[in-house]
C-alpha cells in the first residue's frame, strides 16, 4: 500500500521532479556534442520540462492562497485541506470539512465529483 499524502505536497513534488528531468534530459544533450541538431532538440526539450515545472509551481501557489486552512486535531498544527477530504501536511492525518465523512475510512474517491445524472431528482 503506498503512502497517502497531502494533495499539494505531491503537486509540488511532481513539479520538484519535472526539475530534475528537464535537467538530466540537458545533460543527455552533452552526449551529443558532434551533433549539433539532436543536442539542440534535448536542450530545448530540457527547458520545455523547466518551463513546465514553474507553470505548475505557479498554478499550486495560486491554488494554495485560495485552500482551507485548519488546525490538525493529531499534531495541532495549521494545516491546508484542497478538496472534501485530504491529509496533514505534517503528520499525514486524514481531514475532512464534510460532516458526512466523519468517522469512514479515508478514500481519495470522495474528491471526485459525482455523476450529473446521480445530483439530480426528478419530480
Amino acid at each position: 500500500m503506498t503512502k497517502r499524502k497531502n494533495k499539494i505536497n505531491k503537486i509540488r513534488n511532481f513539479a520538484l521532479g519535472l526539475v530534475f528531468a528537464g535537467m538530466i534530459i540537458m545533460y543527455g544533450g552533452i552526449f551529443f556534442k558532434s551533433s549539433p541538431i539532436i543536442m539542440t532538440i534535448f536542450m530545448i526539450l530540457g527547458l520545455l520540462c523547466v518551463i513546465a515545472s514553474t507553470v505548475v509551481y505557479f498554478l499550486i501557489g495560486m491554488m494554495s492562497t485560495k485552500t482551507v486552512q485548519v488546525v490538525c486535531p493529531n499534531c495541532e498544527k495549521v494545516t491546508k485541506i484542497l478538496g472534501r477530504v485530504d491529509m496533514c501536511m505534517f503528520c499525514n492525518e486524514p481531514l475532512t470539512l464534510d460532516k458526512d465523512l466523519e468517522g469512514k475510512e479515508f478514500k481519495a474517491s470522495y474528491n471526485r465529483k459525482s455523476t450529473p445524472s446521480s445530483s439530480f431528482t426528478k419530480e
